[in-house]
């Protein structure tokens, strides 16, 4: 592993003009994101931003100003994906700077729509949703009561910034001295990218460049993937099986070291692929074993295995649980391996 310099506070030196600055999530057991700044000729540009809140904003300046600058000098922001936790801050960013900002095309399209859509609709789709994957009504109901009671003044994430510019795949970005190129990575979004920054590792490891991961490829955590929600978009979509695909792409690029969004820098990004690609195997083989008797999703998500027992479970990760069980049944739907039962409301799914 690089030497890595630590400046307090959160900053830390990865060598050949890129650092990182932990930005607190509240309340998340994630506890923070790792916003990394990349030198340039131009000046500095951010890998994500963080969370939008005072705490957030205040540590993000404060790392700046450690790493020698601040806020008004960024010239760029590049967005890995759409969430709160990583573009929450670049609308604050930009205003103070002058910063342009960059994403995929799939995520800036989801970013168009939530700041179209009134947030009453957004839960009236949710319930909807929860009710057809069949989630009692004493879950669904308080998605129903939030259509009338919910205001966008308190829901984080409902006026994210529109970006300035497009990430294309494959292209290297517009930072001048810098070669950092995209690469789309589909799955944990739908137009989550990684950055491959193809310049010599600082420290010489073996491998190529360095990846900037955002939540695709983390050293402990597998990345939740769930579905591509979109309330006009009737396509049965497969983003575990983009997920499975994007790991492979990124295992073959072998980076010297993988930069993530969350946890710490880490080597080997093949060995952690092959980890990862195997515990979603385990994972599926495991789902037909329930599904020997028609389950609906929601009552999949009961049975499978998570971090804690599923009586422990909060409600909006429950939510978050039976997206991730039904990506799965979707990916064994499309590989022929299980089948929803015809006439079955809410829907029912059986291996076959």
């Amino acid at each position: 592993m690089t030497q890595v310099t630590d400046h307090g506070g959160g900053v830390r030196d990865h060598g050949g003009g890129v650092r990182s600055i932990s930005v607190p999530i509240p309340d998340n057991p994630l506890g923070h994101t790792l916003v990394y700044v990349v030198d340039s000729d131009r000046g500095p540009v951010l890998i994500d931003t963080g969370w939008d809140d005072p705490t957030s904003w205040d540590t993000l300046a404060e790392g700046l100003t450690a790493c020698g600058t601040s806020v008004a000098e960024i010239h760029g922001v590049v967005i890995t994906h759409h969430h709160p936790d990583h573009h929450g801050l670049s609308g604050k960013v930009r205003e103070a700077s002058g910063a342009w900002i960059a994403m995929h095309a799939a995520d800036a399209s989801i970013v168009r729509r939530t700041r179209e859509n009134r947030p009453e609709r957004w839960f009236a789709y949710m319930a909807a949703k929860l009710a057809a994957c069949g989630a009692p009504e004493e879950h669904v109901a308080p998605l129903r009561d939030a259509r009338t009671s919910a205001r966008p003044s308190t829901l984080p994430g409902f006026s994210p910034a529109l970006p300035d510019r497009e990430i294309v795949p494959g292209e290297l970005l517009a930072l001048p001295g810098r070669r950092l190129r995209a690469i789309w990575t589909p799955g944990h979004t739908p137009g989550h990218v990684c950055l491959h920054l193809e310049e010599d590792h600082p420290a010489r490891l073996p491998g190529h460049g360095r990846l900037f991961s955002g939540d695709h490829l983390l050293p402990r955590i597998t990345p939740h993937i769930g579905l591509y929600e979109d309330p006009d978009d009737v396509t049965v979509t497969d983003p575990l099986g983009d997920y499975l695909d994007s790991l492979e792409r990124v295992g073959r690029l072998d980076p010297a070291e993988v930069l993530p969004a969350h946890q710490h820098a880490f080597a080997d990004a093949p060995s952690r692929v092959r980890e990862l690609l195997t515990h979603h195997e385990e994972r599926l083989t495991g789902l037909l074993t329930l599904l020997s008797t028609p389950l609906t999703p929601w009552q999949l998500a009961e049975r499978m295995e998570w971090n804690r027992p599923w009586d422990q479970i909060p409600y909006g990760s429950r939510n978050i649980a039976v997206s991730e069980a039904e990506a799965h049944v979707r990916r064994l739907v499309k590989l022929g391996r299980a089948e929803a039962v015809t006439g079955s409301d809410p829907v029912t799914y059986v291996a076959v």
